[in-house]
């Protein structure tokens, strides 16, 4: 059983390091709410691992991570109360060591991999580093209709992750020297790599993020879609969570689509006026789509507006 000095070193990871999802995490019901601190806290250990401001050699790494895939999986023993949390965790949801596995070779391949050739190559990453996170976060909340929730749970993983890829262009380059835009689209829209090392940005890099967005907005949509099939407690946790981490595309079309320049960060003034519009709207409708496409910034391509306006123009690429 996790013990409560195991769960508060595990929130206060996620307080320090995932200020948003921890937003959304406080409104998840007990049973979820201390689980999910101790995933998180798992999560961000394993990247530490990997892109931490100390790290060791790409084989010392690969050692680390895998000890902690045997930890997990209840291979090895370990003194570290999160990473003992973690296994506990797996064995008491019955999460899938499959889903552990991809997690982990995702974090290996940031190791060695900094550019991705197609969004096929990306989505293969992105399996690991969100969709099995979606997949475990589902385990957690224990739906009744495990097989309708999943692909909705993975699809909206893969659109958190990609939101985050868009908002840190710049940060990813400056820090890991990585560019999750796939090579496909930069080549596309006419970007080049030296202009996005240079922080140069133009039309093109403008239309080729713009292509990136819908691909994510169409992953919301999925996603979305699925928290109908959640347990209720559970529905509006991650409804305010897809409603936040989507404002990500709000922040970057009002700075024209340039996140070379500087990384767009949500406020709590910010936060805290979405989770009031996404409260009331939720009393008001239970529906999980019906209230996103009401609050979210979301474009859905049809008569009814949006919060954000958005017209038609800016669902169109400049090329």
């Amino acid at each position: 059983m996790v013990d409560d000095d195991q769960i508060a070193r595990s929130k206060r990871i996620q307080q320090r390091t995932g200020k948003t999802f921890h937003f959304a995490t406080r409104v998840l019901p007990e049973r979820v709410r201390e689980p999910t601190y101790v995933l998180y806290a798992f999560f961000r250990v394993a990247d530490e691992v990997v892109d931490g401001a100390e790290t060791g050699s790409p084989e010392e790494q690969c050692r680390e991570l895998d000890h902690l895939r045997e930890v997990a999986l209840g291979r090895e023993e370990t003194d570290d109360p999160v990473l003992a949390a973690f296994a506990e965790l797996c064995d008491e949801h019955d999460i899938a060591d499959e889903d552990v596995e991809t997690f982990v070779e995702a974090m290996r391949s940031d190791i060695d991999t900094e550019r991705y050739e197609t969004y096929a190559d990306l989505e293969a990453y992105m399996d690991g580093s969100a969709s099995a996170v979606g997949r475990m976060m589902t385990a957690v909340m224990d739906p009744g209709e495990p097989e309708a929730a999943l692909p909705h749970a993975t699809a909206l993983g893969d659109a958190f992750q990609l939101s985050n890829f868009l908002r840190d262009v710049r940060e990813d380059i400056v820090e890991l020297d990585r560019v999750y835009l796939p090579q496909e689209t930069l080549r596309e829209y006419g970007v080049t790599e030296v202009q996005l090392k240079r922080f140069e940005f133009d039309e093109n890099v403008e239309a080729a993020m713009r292509h990136e967005l819908r691909r994510a907005e169409s992953l919301y949509k999925e996603g979305v879609a699925g928290i109908k099939y959640l347990p209720e407690d559970c529905q509006f946790a991650v409804l305010l969570a897809s409603v936040l981490y989507a404002e990500h595309h709000a922040l970057i079309r009002e700075r024209g689509f340039d996140t070379l320049s500087e990384t767009p960060e949500l406020s709590t003034l910010r936060k805290l006026t979405l989770f009031a519009k996404t409260r009331w709207a939720w009393f008001r409708c239970k529906d999980p789509e019906t209230v996103f496409r009401r609050v979210s910034c979301i474009p859905y391509g049809d008569s009814e507006p949006n919060r954000s306006g958005a017209g038609h123009a800016d669902r169109v690429p400049a090329r």
